[in-house]
């Protein structure tokens, strides 16, 4: 768990046991998080491995290396699980913050690429994006982004599970990329106690559902940074850098620049349809869903409806992970126990945390909109809007996120009509103030 991590960076840096703010982020790239071509040639050659430091404990120490021991073949390795509800890469993450603290005057100063390109960028996405998608382009069947996946246990993680085949860019390692150019950004303009940095941003021991944590925006922050094609640029430009390296990169050899320059494009639209266009959507495992009782039915996408409802119980918006997690199992219980159905009636449902959450999903039927509920999808707020609207950006969620992902992936119509449960039934749902 996060905390976890955070517990061994208060440590590091605490100036009582001959910790400071960089040591951290030095530590990781020593113990190998930093293994590929482009990240040695930003951070450096990791020196011989280190001993543990006085101020960790054996079991901190122990902990510490096992989740930055890099394995390429296993890229979703070293994640942990922040307070956020999203799971982490530590890899990418940490790279970003070395770089942004480099790059703002903490520590020695990063070199200059040949062709330029951003350390920041290069260290935390832009190798693993060209480096997925050149390995994509040449193998059949392989995917470069994804898969996502779930943990064994949300209040005691030990172990994390793809659920597909694995890319060189799972989930995990995505989201500490976006993390690590945000946070690394934020870093070059001013310094900060990384392990402050890390519990402000992901909203670590606050004591309070009252707010969303920074990091659910990681989506939109990320994007602000990437947009006007500056992914594809940097990702064409540090596949130049490769291509300067003696040895050059194995998967490089033979790729001319149209080459370079295609991948570079495909890699950047993709990752940001996936990850910055499309919204986070919780998996059932993550939320702690019971099984589906009977068989379920299959929808057939394209749909043309969207259905809009509010939750009413639990009445009021949840924020945080913890707290939207344990609505959505209060809801399948009652679903299941108290109304007799298969399962939660919602398609999806909408925090006000940032994320979305996986009820029955794309593929089956729900039991949202009676008499309806083939020909669309359900989409729940938690919340009873009777006589308030939802917050601005839990709207903008479904309204500017879901459903232009929903129409690019297939499932619904560009045609789709989006209608309140009202509308169709003789009920108050979704309250007066939002239909």
């Amino acid at each position: 768990h996060m905390d976890s991590v955070l517990d061994i960076l208060d440590a590091l840096e605490s100036p009582a046991r001959g910790g400071s703010p960089g040591t951290a982020a030095a530590l990781g790239r020593d113990l190998g998080l930093c293994s590929t071509p482009g990240c040695r040639a930003v951070l450096g050659e990791p020196p011989a491995p280190p001993e543990r430091p006085p101020a960790l404990t054996p079991g901190q120490w122990q902990l510490l290396t096992e989740l930055l021991r890099h394995d390429p073949a296993t890229p979703e390795m070293g994640a942990v699980l922040a307070p956020d509800g999203s799971t982490v890469a530590l890899g990418p993450l940490l790279a970003g913050i070395e770089a942004g603290l480099r790059s703002g005057g903490f520590g020695r100063p990063l070199p200059t690429l040949d062709p330029p390109a951003d350390p920041l960028w290069a260290v935390t996405i832009a190798e693993a994006l060209g480096t997925s998608f050149l390995l994509a382009r040449r193998a059949d069947n392989a995917t470069a982004l994804g898969p996502d996946g779930c943990w064994d246990d949300v209040e005691n993680p030990q172990n994390y599970t793809l659920r597909g085949p694995p890319s060189p860019v799972p989930d995990p390692v995505a989201i500490g990329a976006m993390d690590g150019v945000v946070l690394g950004a934020r870093l070059a303009r001013g310094h900060l106690p990384v392990a402050e940095l890390l519990r402000g941003y992901y909203g670590a021991g606050n004591g309070s559902e009252a707010g969303r944590p920074p990091s659910s925006y990681r989506r939109r922050d990320f994007g602000a940074l990437a947009g006007q094609g500056r992914l594809e640029k940097e990702v064409a430009a540090v596949l130049g850098v490769l291509r300067t390296l003696s040895p050059t990169p194995e998967f490089l050899r033979d790729v001319g620049t149209q080459e370079v320059a295609a991948v570079a494009r495909r890699a950047a639209r993709e990752f940001s349809e996936r990850y910055v266009e499309c919204p986070a959507i919780v998996p059932r495992c993550m939320w702690g869903a019971r099984p589906y009782r009977g068989t379920p039915a299959l929808l057939r996408p394209p749909l043309g409806s969207v259905f809009l409802h509010h939750t009413l119980e639990p009445a009021r918006p949840c924020r945080t992970f913890s707290a939207c997690a344990r609505a959505m199992r209060d809801m399948q219980r009652f679903h299941q126990d108290t109304r007799g159905w298969d399962d939660i009636g919602y398609s999806f449902v909408v925090g006000s945390d940032g994320h979305l959450y996986e009820g029955r999903g794309w593929h089956w039927v729900g039991a949202h909109t009676k008499g309806y509920n083939t020909q669309g999808f359900g989409v729940g707020i938690v919340g009873d809007f009777t006589a308030t609207l939802p917050d601005p950006d839990t709207l903008a969620l479904v309204r500017d996120e879901l459903l232009p992902c929903a129409v690019r992936s297939g499932h619904i119509r560009p045609d789709f009509t989006l209608r309140g449960h009202r509308q169709l039934g003789h009920t108050d749902c979704p309250g007066n103030a939002v239909i």
